[in-house]
């Protein structure tokens, strides 16, 4: 039987409004000493433009040129720069060690980042600020310390980080899927990967899936007195990687898992992840919604996948009736027929024409 004709990616692929353009600039801030950290940023688009502060998923997922292609050239100045221990920051988690890059690194920290990189490139007055997933958090809890400089929210995927939302993504019926792993006991994205759950659960004894997150936090925390323990703590990375990445997009893509599928990605993304996801993403319970007000009095634009299995649509859902119910509905508010990725071809293309349509910065 011919299969050929079916779909085989829900990516974006060919169809993006705007060219990839070229880095204006680049380079290294030092943003903390005792144990110093140095973040990588880039600079696209028109220098004199309207700036866009670019706040990348993961935690750890780190920035790519192609993120620069949901902004006009010729009227946006956009900032990408990689979360300290990730991508070409200093120090990386793959290669200094979570004692290391994992030192000082909360969210706290990244907010104060985000206002260091803004004074050293003379980002005076508001700016749009652009997230998704652990992205849309980030930018919400920016805007929230510094309301000023947040002229417009754009969020794609929206994560709230509640321990609800969590266990939708990493426990599941773990606890009893030794016993019985196609039960339908506890809601979770295992329900629609169920090869990729597997995977993920492969790593843990029957003992250890009881709690999945603590106990991949101990992998990753272990370190390891021979090369087993070398190579189960680097598989455990992978996995766990592999497991996002791949239900990220609303069509799998097991053949071409890209940058998750590195070792050295997968160990740095992994790691942060975990050492973010056990301290609560460090936000006080209820944060978004006790500041509501705040979040409130900036327009706010919001795409949601609605078969995103990695931050399920009730999270924007949630989000969205709070901001209505404080007086101020988001200015835009899109749910695609996509899954996660900011990378498939509805979010995509929505999330440009939402930049296309923004009202201006006074410059």
């Amino acid at each position: 039987m011919d299969f050929s004709q079916l779909q085989a990616s829900s990516k974006i692929g060919d169809d993006w409004v705007y060219p990839q353009p070229p880095c204006l600039n680049f380079g290294w801030l030092e943003v903390d000493r005792d144990p110093a950290h140095r973040i990588y940023w880039e600079e696209y688009g028109n220098p004199d433009g309207e700036p866009v502060m670019f706040l990348h998923g993961g935690p750890g997922g780190a920035c790519a040129p192609v993120m620069a292609r949901f902004f006009d050239p010729k009227r946006y100045r956009v900032i990408l720069f990689d979360q300290r221990g990730c991508g070409k920051s200093e120090p990386n988690v793959a290669t200094a060690g979570p004692s290391v890059a994992l030192a000082k690194n909360s969210t706290a920290d990244l907010i104060g980042d985000i206002e260091k990189l803004r004074d050293r490139l003379e980002i005076a007055g508001p700016m749009h600020v652009f997230g998704g997933s652990w992205g849309s958090t980030l930018a919400m809890a920016y805007a929230i310390a510094h309301p000023d400089h947040t002229a417009s929210l754009i969020l794609r995927g929206i994560f709230l980080g509640a321990a609800e939302d969590l266990r939708y993504l990493y426990q599941g019926n773990a606890a009893t899927w030794d016993k019985d792993p196609y039960g339908l006991t506890e809601p979770g994205a295992y329900m629609k990967y169920p090869d990729e759950w597997a995977a993920l659960l492969s790593v843990l004894t029957p003992d250890e899936r009881r709690d999945v997150m603590t106990s991949y936090k101990t992998i990753f925390d272990h370190v390891p007195a021979n090369a087993a323990e070398k190579e189960r703590q680097q598989r455990a990375a992978l996995i766990w990687s592999l497991w996002e990445g791949v239900i990220s997009n609303m069509i799998p893509e097991t053949a071409d898992t890209g940058k998750f599928g590195e070792a050295d990605f997968a160990l740095c993304f992994a790691q942060i992840e975990a050492h973010y996801f056990a301290n609560a993403l460090f936000l006080p319970a209820g944060h978004f919604f006790d500041h509501i007000d705040i979040l409130a009095s900036i327009p706010v634009h919001i795409v949601h996948g609605r078969f995103d299995e990695v931050c399920p649509l009730a999270q924007a859902s949630r989000l969205v009736a709070a901001l209505t119910e404080a007086g101020a509905a988001p200015a835009t508010y899109v749910v695609t027929n996509a899954g996660h990725s900011a990378m498939e071809r509805e979010n995509a293309l929505a999330l440009t024409a939402i930049m296309d349509g923004l009202p201006p910065i006074a410059l």
